[in-house]
């Protein structure tokens, strides 16, 4: 007997997810945050973050309906109902992403297992690439009580920070947001960050199977932007205390949390960045783990087992976090990172905004081609 999804299924559940895939490690450190939102001031960056918020709401309630409304629950199935025999396109363009997120994920590991443990930095790259293979290998349950179980530990993490940060120099926030607001620009910092990021809401289209009507598109498309946007927020209000300065450190984080004054919360944090990667890599390897699947289901009547999900796995982490930076993949890749970004836009969010919205509100039949 089939079980009724959850309202967590329904309505939090695809927000978590996104927040998981968006989160990485330049969410997690504040360096992202610092480089779209800092310049802004702090009632500008503020500004900015709210509108981001509004853009990743907005496309991830077009996305999730026009997932429901094709029965598409991975990014392939997806594609070919959006943009027909061009749906490769978005193939390339996610895979180049990935092999540049994964990368940059494995070597933050590395950083972390290195400052924290004093380890190597392999071994820390090496246990993210395991971890995430090993929960990837259970498919959409185990990927699912990951998002949950991480959002926990995530929102609990940040908001501890900002009452330690309200605690240690609670002064200096309140007079940053006291100081008579500049006339700064605030608005590109928004749509930018958000541009970057919005991919994140086709990378968890697997969680999109739960829906049953078009009303728990609508709410999980709604609440996804706040989740994902939350614990940024708590973190730039701790920011603030130190702008504009902050703004030029490397880990924000870290430049925060030496100011803070406790080592055992340094520690916890840095182990939350290491569970921030895990759930962000996760995410990715798994939309890839479910566009092989449907695809294996097409072709062979029959599901993808959790061994040859976990072969998959490990052969695109260690393609990516092993071997794509020492052949130098990672490099060519970075340098055209905003063209990669761009291109997303362009095979994505345009063709969803106009063709699949055109769509929905026409009411047309919008079920996949069959593989």
């Amino acid at each position: 007997m089939t079980r009724t999804p959850s309202w967590f299924q329904r309505y939090l559940l695809p927000g978590l997810a996104f927040k998981a895939v968006v989160i990485g490690g330049g969410y997690a450190t504040g360096r992202e945050l610092a480089e779209y939102f800092l310049p802004a001031g702090p009632w500008g960056g503020l500004a900015a973050m709210l509108l981001a918020m509004l853009i990743w709401s907005g496309v991830c309630v077009v996305t999730f309906e026009f997932a429901r409304a094709t029965g598409a629950e991975e990014y392939r199935s997806f594609f070919r109902a959006l943009l027909g025999r061009f749906w490769p396109i978005f193939e390339i363009t996610y895979l180049l992403f990935v092999v540049l997120i994964l990368a940059v994920f494995g070597a933050a590991a590395g950083a972390i297992a290195h400052a924290v443990l004093g380890a190597p930095p392999i071994l820390g790259t090496l246990a993210l690439m395991l971890t995430i293979a090993g929960v990837a290998t259970f498919g959409n349950e185990s990927v699912e009580r990951l998002f949950k179980y991480v959002s926990i530990l995530l929102y609990a993490v940040y908001a501890i920070f900002l009452i330690l940060a309200l605690t240690r120099f609670g002064d200096r926030i309140g007079a940053a947001f006291a100081a008579p607001a500049q006339a700064l620009p605030w608005a590109a910092g928004g749509i930018t960050y958000a541009a970057y990021n919005i991919v994140g809401a086709v990378v968890i289209l697997p969680v999109t199977r739960h829906f049953t009507r078009r009303r728990d598109a609508v709410v999980a498309g709604l609440v996804a932007g706040p989740l994902a946007m939350l614990p940024a927020i708590l973190f730039f209000l701790s920011m603030s205390a130190f702008m504009p300065g902050i703004a030029n450190e490397i880990l924000p984080s870290d430049f925060l949390l030496v100011r803070l004054g406790s080592p055992l919360f340094h520690l916890v944090f840095q182990v939350m960045i290491f569970a921030a990667l895990l759930e962000s890599g996760t995410g990715a390897v798994h939309a890839i783990n479910e566009r092989i699947a449907a695809a294996w289901r097409s072709g062979r009547d029959t599901e993808l087992g959790g061994r040859l999900r976990l072969v998959f796995a490990l052969i695109l982490l260690a393609t990516c976090m092993l071997l794509a930076d020492r052949v130098g993949l990672v490099a060519l890749i970075a340098n055209g990172y905003r063209l990669l970004a761009y291109a997303l836009l362009a095979v994505y969010v345009l063709p969803l905004l106009t063709i699949g919205l055109s769509r929905l509100i026409r009411r047309r039949h919008l079920s996949p081609e069959v593989a």
